[in-house]
């Protein structure tokens, strides 16, 4: 039954998210929170880890998801729900792209997406910003701040501003989320 649950669940959020995995992380949320399968402290290690490995960030989490509740064949059954709607979509309107570009209720359409997407994706962030920074989960809580996050936090915006300054370009964000885990290390022990 997980099984069919996790399909079914992934297949929708593939199905109805628009604008990449980044957007697709608040109806994950909902859905996984909502079924019990995280909490949402595990939620944030989910997207942390998802977003430190290779791949699209919600196919990693869909495959970790998956994976937490019905080991190796829900993950694959989870990245397979997750995958299976774009890839129907795009193979599709590779198809007949060309044709439809040229109509404006198709180009109105996307405009209208566009903004929808941002207020996904800001919504999202917000929620995580409150959650991690202050400790705030929801409407009633009292703020309730995790210092070690404020450290490390401080301690990467620091690193890249200051390696900016000096060499005219951006640090390595592979080296920040290295940084940043052994900094998680050393500040929540093992």
């Amino acid at each position: 039954m997980i099984f069919l649950k996790l399909f079914l669940t992934f297949l929708k959020i593939g199905a109805v998210s628009f604008g990449g995995g980044y957007a697709m992380i608040s109806l994950i949320r909902e859905e996984c929170l909502s079924a019990g399968w995280l909490t949402e402290e595990e939620l944030l290690n989910f997207i942390a880890v998802a977003e430190s490995t290779p791949g699209p960030v919600a196919i990693n989490m869909a495959t970790f998801i998956g994976s937490s509740q019905g080991g190796v064949l829900g993950a694959a059954i989870s990245t397979l729900g997750v995958v299976l709607p774009s890839f129907i979509i795009i193979t599709i309107i590779a198809a007949v792209l060309h044709n439809l570009m040229k109509y404006e209720p198709v180009k109105a359409f996307l405009g209208g997406l566009r903004p929808a997407v941002v207020a996904l994706i800001v919504g999202t962030a917000t929620t995580m910003l409150f959650g991690a920074l202050l400790g705030i989960k929801t409407v009633g809580d009292a703020i309730a701040p995790d210092f070690r996050v404020l450290i490390i936090i401080a301690a990467v915006a620091t690193i890249s501003v200051i390696y900016k300054k000096l060499h005219k370009k951006t640090f390595s964000p592979i080296i920040l989320i290295v940084i940043s885990g052994v900094m998680g290390i050393l500040l929540y022990g093992t």
